[in-house]
């Protein structure tokens, strides 16, 4: 089993920046990839960010060239770093972690965006 908490989340004005965590504990060797996740009130939860267990990554067009994934192995962590913030990126985010057809998800963190 793995547990995953977030945190980093908060009210930004536009063009700015936040930082999300979020760490992971648990069978964390049996993760395939990790992710992040994002659902707006009313709209589908849609991917974010992904990094695989080989280091690449993927990036939703709408955050291609402001948002990165990235990993550190040595504290079971994950980060989404976070420029240029924009109104529509306002939703809650939530970390995922994939193993073979088995995902994990953390409880969310907030993100506004004003205004």
């Amino acid at each position: 089993q793995v547990q995953l908490v977030e945190s980093g989340g908060g009210l930004v004005q536009p063009g700015g920046s936040l930082r999300l965590s979020c760490a992971a504990s648990g069978n964390i060797f049996s993760i395939i990839d990790m992710g992040w996740y994002r659902q707006a009130p009313g709209k589908q939860r849609e991917l974010v960010a992904v990094i695989t267990s080989g280091g690449s990554t993927n990036y939703a067009n709408s955050v291609k060239g402001r948002f990165t994934i990235s990993r550190d192995n040595a504290k079971s962590t994950v980060y989404l770093q976070m420029n240029n913030l924009k109104p529509e990126d306002t939703a809650v985010y939530y970390c995922n972690a994939r193993r073979t057809q088995l995902n994990y998800w953390g409880q969310g963190t907030q993100v506004t965006v004003s205004s």
